[in-house]
């Protein structure tokens, strides 16, 4: 299977969404950045949108394909949001983000959009969240450690991100990630909100009831998935 074959059929099959005139958010990853590619050839056919980027490095692709971009505080909603995902659960649509560490900003733009497109081939789908991934938390770095002691206590086997072994991974917001592993998610909206309700807590890449639609690249061909229907 070739993965960025998928990943870039589901994701310039997802930029049919967008409508000329446009605010746009764009995502952060693998498969975003073939979003953002894609975008990047409408644009340079006369498409006029505005972008709003999640991380400093999908600003930087964007302003290379000449994409306008803009930030939320002149453009504070959104007509709709690009990204890809690390799971979906294929019956809700709950996602779980930011293994590319942006899921701070992922999820302040998905929460200014009117509808929120998630782009992933077909190995990202899953039954149940957590099968294959752990929940990235977005945590501030002073007591850290406090921090992962309490995740602990919601049954988290939570593990600091590193970019090499003396040098933790530092998001664009300044944070560090804990890396949470749990047995089970039963119930993947509760522990977002017991997560988000831990002091020294930033954010978590649980996205519970934020998706529109999910655009699936599949070997098969693309396919849209939406709340409820396989």
């Amino acid at each position: 299977m070739d993965r960025d074959k998928l990943k870039r059929a589901a994701a310039y099959r997802a930029i049919d969404f967008v409508e000329d005139g446009m605010v746009i958010g764009l995502g952060t990853g693998s498969t975003a950045f073939f979003v953002v590619e894609g975008l990047g050839k409408r644009v340079a056919q006369g498409l006029h949108v505005t972008g709003v980027a999640t991380s400093q490095r999908t600003a930087a692709q964007a302003r290379a394909l000449d994409i306008p971009l803009s930030t939320l505080s002149l453009h504070p909603t959104i007509d709709l949001t690009i990204d890809g995902a690390d799971e979906v659960e294929r019956d809700n649509l709950y996602l779980i983000k930011g293994l590319g560490g942006a899921l701070l900003r992922e999820k302040i733009v998905a929460a200014a959009s009117h509808r929120l497109i998630i782009v992933v081939d077909e190995e990202k789908l899953v039954d149940r969240l957590g099968d294959h991934t752990p929940v990235p938390v977005e945590v501030v770095q002073f007591g850290w450690e406090a921090t992962a002691k309490a995740l602990h206590r919601l049954g988290a086997d939570a593990v600091l991100r590193h970019v090499n072994e003396e040098h933790p991974f530092i998001t664009d917001g300044g944070n560090y990630i804990l890396d949470c592993r749990f047995t089970e998610i039963a119930d993947p909206r509760a522990l977002e909100q017991q997560i988000g309700m831990t002091v020294g807590v930033v954010e978590s890449g649980l996205f519970i009831d934020r998706t529109t639609a999910a655009v699936i690249g599949t070997e098969a061909g693309v396919k849209i998935l939406t709340k409820g229907k396989k």
